[in-house]
């Protein structure tokens, strides 16, 4: 887990997020054992009550399961549960301003597959406003071609 917290939203919260994008990446497989709260509360330097707060919150999900006296364990199929809902999350939220940038653009497949590198010439990376380069040896402007070199 990455040891950076951000002020856009609370600390339980991105616990909580983290524990999703392990299983999602598959980090933490089902029936795998999470870190327990003590552990991660000293290691990342957070208050055990944070750390159960967003536990819970995987709780009240149906992501992970408590085991009196074991520990929190993620339970089957919670993998596929996110996957679905992510999904749909991206689809509604995501999706429809990725689009509409898409088409405000005028970006092709091709573009989007390539990742815009080979639909690009050079001419198309420069800025438009940019200034004409000089040739080599030239002088830039505000210089004094007739300085003397000592």
């Amino acid at each position: 887990m990455d040891r950076e917290w951000n002020d856009s939203q609370p600390i339980y919260r991105q616990l909580r997020d983290r524990v999703v994008a392990m299983i999602l990446d598959g980090v933490l497989k089902e029936g795998d054992p999470l870190p327990s709260v003590r552990t991660v509360a000293a290691e990342y330097r957070v208050n055990p009550l944070t750390v159960l707060k967003g536990y819970q919150q995987l709780v009240d999900e149906n992501l992970v399961e408590t085991r009196r006296g074991l520990g929190m364990f993620v339970n089957p199929g919670a993998r596929d549960m996110l996957l679905q809902g992510e999904r749909q999350k991206f689809l509604a939220d995501d999706w429809p301003r990725i689009h509409a940038t898409i088409q405000r653009l005028g970006l092709n497949a091709e573009e989007l597959l390539n990742g815009g590198g080979a639909a690009r010439s050079s001419s198309d990376i420069a800025p438009r406003d940019a200034a004409p380069s000089q040739p080599a040896g030239s002088p830039t402007p505000g210089s004094n071609p007739k300085k003397e070199e000592r």
